[in-house]
Formats: C-alpha cells, structure tokens, sequence
C-alpha cells in the first residue's frame, strides 16, 4: 500500500509545489552539477583523454574495456594497452593472446580482446588505420553499441552526442528529467529534452555524480545541492 501511495504522490501534477520543490532548470543544475563533481575523480573516458588518449580509435576501444568494469579497473588496464600498442596498426599486430593479457583485469576480457583487435584489423584493412568520426561506420563494429559510439564521438570527434550509461539513466529519471525504463530511452528523451550544448558534458558531469553523491542505494540528498529541483522519484532512503 506504501508503495502504491508514493507512486501516486510521484505521479501526481502537484508533487513539486507540495514537497517544496522548485521547477527544474537545466542551466542552474549543470553549474551546480560543475561544482558538485569538482573535487571526485572524472569520469574513464574524460580522463583519458586529458592524458592524450583522444583519437577514435583510443576512445573506442577504451569505452569498449569499461564496459561492466569500474572507471578504477578501466583507467590503468587501457593505459597498459596504449603502452604497448596505440594505433590501429600496433594493435592489430598483437596477436588476441597478447590483447588479452593486457587486460586481463577488466570484465569479459576474452570477448574483449577479439572485440578491439578485429576493430584494430579493420582499421587498418578499410579506413586506412584511423577510424572516421562517422556513426554509421562505429556502430558497424562488432561490440559497439550506442554509448561507446556516442561518448567516442563526442569526446574525440566533438559532436554533440549523448552518451547514456548508468548514472546518467538513473540521475535524471531520479530528477524527474526524464521518466523512461532504460538507458536507450533516457537517451531519446534526452535528445529531445536536454539543450545541445550540453550533450557530451551530461555523462562527464553525471558520471562522478552518480557515483559519489547521487548514488545508486542510498543517495547523498541532505547534501546534494540539486535536493531543491529534484522530484527524489524512487528515492526510499537518504544520507548526509
């Protein structure tokens, strides 16, 4: 019965004015989402670019080992890679075994490894070693899929794309942003919602926000400096 009454209550047109909320507005919350994540660590994909990993390929196949793997597992496995072999043509001269040692400590690390060196192989046979900044040709790729064509192509390629993982479905459905069932919708609703500007800087800002002060369980709401504009949708219990 609980259950159904906060349902009811989240649903409910009149929810914001009654729980003291104010409406939500995007431009406020990314400054204060900009502060918020100052001090924790960025996310996987940012990072490394920061450190020089920023072509196509680097990005791809990074975003391809973080996939069901921490950004702590994520971040020193693609650069032990990118130590040995960095380039489409180094990578592709590894044999898989060699791939796979390498990252041996991120998840699925065997499907992984022929995953990036058939990528590798490919870019060497057909695009002439660099892979393009084109969608179509990403998502050709075995084991790429939407996100990791997305945030590649936002953050190596500069297009305003919207990359959707975990945190950035759970945030802002939790915001009332958006209210959709999986990431694929939330990034739909997001491409139809969120100002461009903002396309590739949701997932930088959303990912150590999700991760260190929206979290998954028990949310960090006492502190949160979006607690005003946020509907709490889901939200059972909360912390300082």
């Amino acid at each position: 019965m609980e259950a159904i009454k906060r349902r009811r209550r989240r649903e409910d047109p009149g929810v914001v004015k009654r729980l003291g909320k104010v409406p939500f507005d995007i431009d406020v919350a990314v400054a204060r989402l900009r502060e918020a994540v100052r001090g924790h660590p960025k996310a996987a994909m940012f990072e490394l670019a920061d450190d020089g990993y920023r072509s196509v390929f680097e990005q791809l196949v990074a975003c391809i080992i973080s996939i069901r793997t921490l950004d702590e597992v994520t971040m020193p496995v693609a650069r032990r890679l990118f130590e040995v072999a960095k380039t489409p043509a180094a990578v592709s001269d590894l044999t898989v075994a060699v791939i796979d040692r390498l990252i041996k400590e991120c998840t699925f690390h065997e499907a992984k490894a022929r995953t990036i060196h058939e990528i590798a192989r490919r870019a060497v046979e057909h695009f002439g070693g660099k892979l393009p900044c084109d969608e179509e040709v990403l998502l050709s790729l075995g084991g790429v899929g939407p996100k990791c064509a997305n945030l590649t192509l936002g953050i190596a390629c500069g297009q305003p794309r919207i990359a959707v993982d975990i945190h950035v479905h759970r945030v802002t459905n939790r915001w009332g942003y958006v209210r959709t069932r999986s990431p694929e919708e939330t990034m739909k609703a997001l491409e139809d919602r969120l100002p461009k500007r903002y396309w590739i800087e949701i997932n930088r800002l959303l990912v150590p926000f999700g991760k260190h002060i929206c979290k998954g369980r028990v949310p960090r709401c006492l502190s949160c400096p979006m607690l005003d504009m946020c509907q709490q949708v889901g939200v059972a219990k909360v912390s300082a």
